[in-house]
């Protein structure tokens, strides 16, 4: 099968247009608010992820998105026509815009394989011999080929992902939407859902907007992620800048199970009143983490220091890493790594003294 064959069913739009845009989206629920201004864009063919926790509106934005939650005011644009106040009826087209993938599968379990992903088809009122070719070609893009006729009960949550993926791109979307599709899944079959779906954006030129509690999916496909909190956007940019220096809470809180931590033997044993040792964290990014600049600092500042803990990671192709130093808290030492550091384009600071 060759790529043509799994294309939109409409002409898509132009590379760098906008496929959804939000304005000063609001809802609330009695006294209960949702969502609270959010304002987004997201472009033909790029990876947004929405990151949260439980309780921070992802579920509510995502049902403003197809059209399920009317918002209280604010406007939802996709592929350029605002859809927020259209009828039930209008809305039917633009729903086949949107594919929608789920945590829990949705499957119809009385149903085949073939027959679940050619569902949407077949709603369409599309011929039975086009729904099954169709079928047939999906379940190959996500190899299934060989379980068309069987039933979701005989396959396993992978299996079950991959035909909610296939159903989804049925009939040709524009915008692909991600709900927690990999939160009930084991680590190495999300890894592989995940790089499925980044095979379809990269073949297709598929917009995906993925909804998610975890960093990781952010890290693993997302070219851009959007923080929301309370119902409000608190953070957004591209991934790697993102992950190599979070502005708020809320994004440091996530992103603390996947960034280098002081060790919590040190960390107990930190005081803010000045010891024998300073311990500082250094946060480098880009051309800051080429460079090596640990050698660099020990022949520029004289004295002693030494590496807690910490490394290089690599993001969207970016160098981004976070380093734990020692560094003896005499004749100034502390004050020339912190201005030659900074100088370099690290962000360096005193978490406290041991």
């Amino acid at each position: 099968m060759s790529d043509d064959d799994v294309r939109p069913a409409q002409p898509a739009p132009a590379a760098g247009e906008e496929v959804v845009r939000l304005v000063d989206l609001k809802r609330r629920f009695g006294e209960t608010p949702a969502l609270e201004g959010v304002s987004l864009t997201v472009r033909k063919g790029e990876i947004l992820g929405i990151i949260g926790r439980s309780g921070a509106g992802k579920s509510t934005l995502i049902r403003c998105l197809n059209g399920l939650e009317r918002p209280d005011s604010g406007e939802v644009h996709v592929e350029g026509r605002e859809i927020s106040r259209l009828s039930e009826g209008e809305l039917q087209p633009l729903r086949r815009r949107i594919g929608m993938i789920f945590q829990h599968f949705n499957l119809l379990s009385a149903k085949t394989v073939e027959d679940n992903v050619a569902l949407p088809l077949k709603i369409e009122g599309r011929p039975k011999a086009e729904r099954r070719a169709r079928a047939a070609e999906l379940l190959e893009l996500v190899g299934l080929s060989a379980k068309a006729k069987a039933y979701p009960s005989s396959l396993s949550g992978g299996q079950k992902q991959r035909v909610g993926i296939a159903r989804a791109l049925a009939a040709g979307p524009a915008l692909l939407l991600s709900d927690e599709a990999t939160s009930a899944l084991d680590p190495e079959t999300t890894r592989s859902i995940l790089a499925l779906l980044k095979d379809i954006n990269q073949r297709f030129g598929l917009t995906i907007l993925l909804i998610t509690h975890e960093m990781e999916v952010i890290r693993s496909i997302a070219d851009r992620v959007a923080v929301i909190d309370a119902g409000r956007i608190v953070e957004e940019g591209p991934v790697w800048s993102v992950f190599s220096d979070p502005q708020s809470e809320i994004t440091q809180s996530l992103l603390g199970g996947i960034r280098p931590q002081l060790p919590a033997a040190i960390a107990e044993r930190l005081s803010p009143v000045p010891g024998r040792e300073a311990i500082l964290r250094v946060d480098v990014a880009g051309d800051a983490a080429r460079r090596p600049l640990l050698a660099e600092l020990g022949a520029a500042v004289p004295g002693r220091f030494r590496l807690i803990h910490g490394g290089i990671d690599h993001v969207q192709g970016e160098p981004i890493g976070s380093l734990f130093l020692g560094i003896a808290a005499k004749d100034g030492q502390v004050a020339k790594s912190l201005d030659f550091l900074t100088a370099r384009g690290a962000r360096a600071k005193v978490l406290g003294y041991v």
